[in-house]
C-alpha cells in the first residue's frame, strides 16, 4: 500500500485544530483528489503542489492520488496546507520515508517553483500543534522566530522543499537565495529539527514617540487618562477640534504598563491570524493601538468576513487600546455590536461556516465634537447647528453604550496662556507610567486569588460584598441613584474608580473625596475636589 501521512493546522478564529493529511496512492487513470472540506483556496493547492514538486526535481506519481484532510467536519482554508500535502504525497511515492512525517507538523505555502512562502497565523498554530503533544514544526524560514516562541517545540526554518527534502532523507541541504525583498540574513545550517536553515534579522524600526508632557492643559482630561490606564476604564472625550482629544487618546498605550508574557502570546496570535506583524518584531510586547476610520463596517470592528470570520478591530486592540475618532459618525449598528464585547472581553461571531469566539479584552476611548460644527460651547462664538441638529448628533450614541463607558469628560478649548506657557507644563510619560505601575500592582496585590487583575474586570457586587469604601464614603453617589443621575451599573463603576484613584493616591481604600472625584469624571458635575490626582 502506497500510503503516508503527515500534519498541519486549521485555524478557526484565532485557535489552530491539527489536522491530519493523509496521501494514498493507488493503480488507476492519473488524477489528484482533495478531500475533508477545503474552501476555494486549499483545492487550489493541487495545482500549486504538483508545480511545486516537479520544479523541486522529483517525479510526479502517475497514479490516483487521494488527499485527505482529517478530521473531515472541520472546516479548512488557506495555503498553509501546500507543504504537508507535497510531502505526504511524496511519502506516497516512496520519495521520503513515511515515518519520519507523521510526527511532524508542516505549515507553509508553496510557490511554483518550490519556494516556501509564509502564511498568517504560524504563532497559533504552533501553540495548537504543542498542545496536542507535536514537538516537530517546520514553518517558512521568515516564520521561525514567530514559531520559536512556543517553548518546548523544535522549529526547522526552510525556504524551499528541496531544503525540506534533503533534511527529511539526510541528504546534503542545497544553498538558496535568500528573496530580494527580505532583510533577514541567510547562513545556512546543517539539517535537524534543533536549528533553523537560516538566521532572521531583525530590521530597525523605530515607532513615533507620543509624550504626555506635550498636552497643554486639559488637568481633568490627564486626569481621566491616568485613571483610565490604571484601572483599564474605558474613556469619553467630547469637545471642540483642536483642544487635543486625539494626542491624548494616542498617548494612553504610552503610559500603560508592558504587556505579561501570557498576554503578549495572546495578542501576537491575534496579529499573526490577521497578518499584520510588524516585520521583524515576532513578539508585540507593549499595548496595540487601533483606531479604525469612522466609515468601518460592523464586519470590520468585531470580526467577520466571508467563511469563518476573521478577526476585528476590537481583537486587534485586544490587551490595549481601541480609539473610536469622530464617534458619532460611526453607523448606529457598529456602535452597538461594541456592547456585548465590552462587557465579556470576546467576540462570538456565528456565520454559515462555524462559530468563532474572539479575544477582545480592550480598552475603548470615544471621542467627539459636542455638534456638528464643533462650536456650540466655545466662548464668544455662534454654532450654526439647530438645537435639533445637536439632539440628533448627540443621540447617535445610544445611551447602553455610553452607560459603559467609566469615564465621561468635557474637554475646553486650550487658552492662548496655556501655548504660550513655558513653565508648569505637565508631567513626562515616564512619570505617569511609574504611577500607573504602582497602582496596577496595588490592585494585583489586593486581587490576589481572583480571577480578576484591574479594577474594571470585578464584577458590581464582587466589589460591593468583599471590598468596602471608607464608612460614608459613597453618600453622594447614593443620593446620584435616587435622583436617577446615576443606573445601579454606573454606580457599580463609579466605585471602580474610585479604588483606581484610591490605587494611584496609595491609600488602602477610597474615602469620600476619591468617590467625589470619581462622580465628576464619570457625571461631569463639579463635586468642589481637586481635579488632580494627589500621590
Amino acid at each position: 500500500m502506497a500510503f503516508a501521512r503527515t500534519c498541519s493546522v486549521a485555524l478557526v478564529g484565532v485557535e489552530g485544530v491539527v489536522v491530519e493529511v493523509q496521501a494514498d496512492l493507488e493503480p488507476g487513470v492519473a488524477a489528484f483528489t482533495l478531500v475533508g472540506l477545503p474552501d476555494k483556496s486549499l483545492t487550489e493547492s493541487r495545482d500549486r503542489v504538483r508545480a511545486a514538486v516537479v520544479n523541486s526535481g522529483n517525479a510526479w506519481p502517475q497514479k490516483k492520488l487521494t488527499v485527505g484532510l482529517s478530521p473531515a467536519s472541520v472546516p479548512k482554508g488557506g495555503s498553509g496546507f501546500d507543504l504537508a500535502v507535497a510531502c505526504a504525497v511524496l511519502g506516497a511515492a516512496e520519495r521520503i520515508d513515511p515515518r519520519t512525517l507523521a510526527d511532524v507538523v508542516m505549515i507553509g505555502e508553496l510557490g511554483l517553483d518550490g519556494r516556501v512562502l509564509p502564511v498568517r497565523g504560524v504563532l497559533p498554530a504552533v501553540l495548537a500543534a504543542a498542545d496536542a503533544g507535536y514537538d516537530q514544526v517546520v514553518v517558512p524560514e521568515n516564520a521561525t522566530a514567530e514559531a520559536s516562541l512556543v517553548p518546548g517545540v523544535s522549529v526547522l526554518g526552510v525556504r524551499s522543499l528541496r531544503q525540506l527534502i534533503a533534511v527529511l532523507t539526510d541528504e546534503p541541504v542545497p544553498e538558496e537565495e535568500a528573496d530580494s525583498d527580505t532583510n533577514r540574513s541567510a547562513t545556512t545550517a546543517p539539517g535537524g529539527f534543533g536549528g533553523t536553515l537560516a538566521t532572521i534579522g531583525t530590521p530597525d524600526s523605530t515607532a513615533a514617540h507620543h509624550d504626555l508632557s506635550e498636552v497643554v492643559g486639559q488637568i481633568a482630561a490627564r486626569t481621566a487618562l491616568e485613571v483610565a490606564a490604571a484601572g483599564g476604564h474605558h474613556l469619553f472625550l467630547q469637545g471642540p477640534p483642536g483642544a487635543g482629544k486625539t494626542m491624548l487618546a494616542e498617548r494612553l498605550p504610552s503610559i500603560m504598563p508592558p504587556l505579561t508574557q501570557k498576554e503578549s502570546l495572546e495578542v501576537t496570535a491575534v496579529h499573526s491570524v490577521a497578518g499584520t506583524l510588524p516585520p521583524g518584531r515576532p513578539l508585540v510586547e507593549t499595548p496595540p493601538y487601533c483606531a479604525p476610520h469612522h466609515s468601518a463596517t460592523m464586519q470590520s470592528l468585531v470580526g467577520g468576513g466571508p467563511g469563518l470570520p476573521r478577526p476585528g478591530a476590537v481583537s486587534l486592540a485586544h490587551r490595549g487600546v481601541l480609539f473610536l475618532d469622530e464617534a458619532p459618525e460611526f453607523s448606529a449598528k457598529a456602535l452597538d455590536a461594541l456592547r456585548q464585547p465590552l462587557e465579556s472581553g470576546h467576540v462570538v461571531v456565528a456565520r454559515a461556516a462555524g462559530v468563532v469566539q474572539l479575544p477582545a479584552r480592550f480598552q475603548m476611548i470615544l471621542a467627539a465634537n459636542p455638534c456638528p460644527c464643533g462650536r456650540c460651547t466655545l466662548h464668544g462664538e455662534t454654532s450654526t447647528c439647530t438645537p435639533g441638529a445637536i439632539r440628533r448628533y448627540q443621540g447617535r450614541l445610544s445611551g447602553p453604550l455610553l452607560d459603559r463607558v467609566d469615564l465621561r469628560v468635557e474637554i475646553e478649548p486650550v487658552t492662548r496662556a496655556d501655548l504660550t506657557a513655558t513653565v508648569h507644563r505637565g508631567e513626562s510619560t515616564s512619570q505617569v507610567a511609574d504611577r500607573v505601575r504602582q497602582a496596577r500592582e496595588r490592585a494585583a496585590a489586593r486581587l490576589t486569588g481572583t480571577p480578576w487583575s484591574t479594577n474594571s474586570h470585578i464584577p458590581g457586587h464582587e466589589l460591593r460584598t468583599r471590598w468596602h469604601p471608607a464608612p460614608g464614603a459613597l453618600h453622594e453617589a447614593e443620593l446620584d441613584l435616587e435622583r436617577g443621575l446615576l443606573t445601579a451599573r454606573g454606580l457599580d463603576r463609579v466605585l471602580r474608580i474610585a479604588w483606581t484613584i484610591a490605587d494611584l493616591s496609595g491609600r488602602d481604600r477610597p474615602d469620600a473625596n476619591d468617590v467625589n472625584l470619581a462622580l465628576h469624571l464619570r457625571t461631569g458635575i463639579p463635586r468642589g475636589v481637586h481635579m488632580a490626582i494627589a500621590p
